[in-house]
């Protein structure tokens, strides 16, 4: 259970990262609200005296961030100091792409290997393909040089309509292709997988992002002509975005004149934001995956569809996040995400946790449930402190609901403990399971024409995970024998998925993941 409750801390920490997105009104806070800190302050003042005065040398800028930070924390945990380059790549992951050539690759044995290409970007065009390994750079050495994640980030992105030239060696064949390629604006979808099982569809939604919608609208029309009959939306791991998305969505569900949310702060009136006539799924089945790590948008999005009885909520108690950000830029690019509102539920709940013990306490929080059972047992649910005398609301047909620390799931379903081990993990972490699929099983995979033939067809052999494990220990040096045993279906899965995906993408990956996750498994049965 420590082992456990290590993994879900390290775990929150990076989801954290992305929660500090937190909440934004809209999209148009990147393009305006730019602070004037023209005016003398204490702060300003005593930077200014250690800059001009102190005994050393002291990086000010780098001073100032950790000043402001420590600051806004002591304000609540979701206000926080952006420096430049975290504050752009939230804004670009939030407003929907880059400026590169579209390519995501895994690097081994200081070699980049493709792993996905973007449908439709620059690389695709120019006939760059999954597997390619990226030996040359603008004709300079680029494999062997050890390469870094930033050194390859800042070498494929730029400005837009500049070139690069990949030499890239594919099918282990000699001589070199070379691919000239121009810098193009890339998409990314928030949609991680859409697809069709049996007469339901599944969406899966990584971030509310400025496109989440659009990507949403175009999946539902392709799941419609397979056949889908009733709804299935994974907010799972969704750690927010925009509020204009969250009720963007919420209302291709709802009919005109529900109310969806409406926030409210000190300086911010209360604001309400109601459903229209133009959803594109006001009727149908429908049922919503949440988990711990479901946060801000997820929640209110959950929230508002629970509340008016629109659908059923199936998973775990989500993270507890009611707070609203707005973003400030400065003009050295960095940004201050700051608190200006809470959001309320239709039945007017907030379901922020407490985080009157600071910061500290606040992101151990998740780690205190997995400790106390929580995540194991609904009943423990409702005797958690975050519930104790918390306020009970009722939904439009009149079931309780509660306020405060997050969305209270209307089926309960326990975590998987086998994919919650140490070993899987730093398997993760290390990339293993792409590795592997690039060293091992490229030649297994070829065999099959189609996803469907692969999913149905392969499964990893008892002696499949032992050769997975013995490649797995070279890097990871001490694999514990109880957690192989617990973990050993988890881990055939996984790399089953990593193989679906390398050939066939995400929709393949997600089938194969969830053809063996009890969570989807009831949701399918609402």
């Amino acid at each position: 259970m420590k082992r456990t409750a290590g993994i879900i801390f390290r775990t929150l920490i990076l989801i954290l990262i992305g929660i500090t997105i937190g909440l934004l009104i809209s999209e148009d806070n990147f393009l305006g609200n730019r602070l004037n800190l023209s005016g003398q302050n204490k702060i300003s003042r005593v930077l200014d005296l250690v800059n001009n005065k102190y005994v050393d040398s002291v990086n000010t800028d780098s001073l100032e961030g950790i000043t402001v930070n420590d600051m806004l924390q002591n304000l609540d945990p979701h206000s926080v100091y952006l420096p430049a380059q975290q504050a752009r790549s939230i804004n670009e992951r939030l407003q929907g792409g880059f400026n590169g050539i579209g390519l995501e690759y895994q690097l081994l044995r200081d070699t980049l290997v493709i792993t996905q290409v973007n449908v439709g970007g620059p690389a695709a065009k120019a006939g760059v393909l999954v597997g390619d390994r990226v030996i040359l750079v603008d004709n300079q050495p680029f494999s062997g040089t050890k390469l870094t994640i930033s050194r390859i980030s800042k070498t494929f992105r730029g400005e837009k309509d500049t070139q690069i030239v990949l030499g890239v060696s594919r099918d282990k064949a000699k001589k070199l292709q070379n691919f000239p390629i121009k810098r193009d604006r890339v998409a990314l979808s928030s949609l991680d997988a859409s697809y069709n099982v049996g007469d339901a569809g599944y969406v899966k939604i990584s971030k509310f992002a400025s496109t989440t919608d659009i990507d949403f609208k175009a999946a539902l029309t392709r799941l419609k002509a397979g056949g889908m009959k009733k709804l299935l939306l994974d907010l799972r791991g969704n750690g927010g975005g925009y509020l204009n998305t969250a009720t963007a969505l919420a209302d291709e569900f709802l009919t005109k004149g529900k109310l969806i949310v409406y926030t409210q702060g000190i300086h911010e009136p209360r604001t309400d934001y109601f459903a229209t006539d133009s959803g594109s799924y006001q009727q149908g089945d429908l049922t919503v995956i949440i988990d711990e790590y479901s946060a801000s948008a997820s929640e209110i999005l959950a929230g508002a569809l629970q509340d008016l009885d629109r659908a059923t909520i199936v998973g775990r108690r989500s993270f507890g996040k009611g707070l609203v950000q707005q973003q400030f830029p400065f003009g050295d690019g960095t940004a201050i995400n700051l608190t200006v509102a809470r959001y309320y539920t239709p039945s007017g709940r907030s379901i922020q946790k407490s985080y009157k013990n600071g910061a500290a306490s606040y992101r151990n929080e998740l780690a205190n449930r997995v400790s106390k059972g929580e995540l194991l047992n609904a009943g423990s649910n409702l005797t958690d402190s975050a519930f104790i005398g918390a306020s009970t609301y009722h939904t439009t047909k009149g079931r309780k609901v509660f306020s405060r620390g997050g969305i209270m799931p209307d089926v309960f379903v326990p975590a998987d403990t086998s994919q919650n081990t140490q070993l899987i993990e730093q398997l993760a972490e290390n990339q293993i399971f792409t590795a592997y699929v690039i060293d091992r099983l490229l030649p297994v995979i070829a065999k099959y024409p189609t996803a469907d033939n692969f999913i149905e067809q392969y499964n990893l052999s008892d002696e499949s995970l032992h050769n997975f494990i013995m490649y797995a220990s070279q890097t990871v040096k001490y694999i514990d024998s109880h957690e192989l045993r617990i973990s050993g279906e988890m881990i055939k899965t996984l790399v089953k998925a990593n193989a679906a995906r390398f050939k066939w993408g995400n929709n393949a990956y997600y089938r194969v993941l969830n053809s063996n996750d009890s969570t989807f498994k009831k949701a399918l049965l609402q």
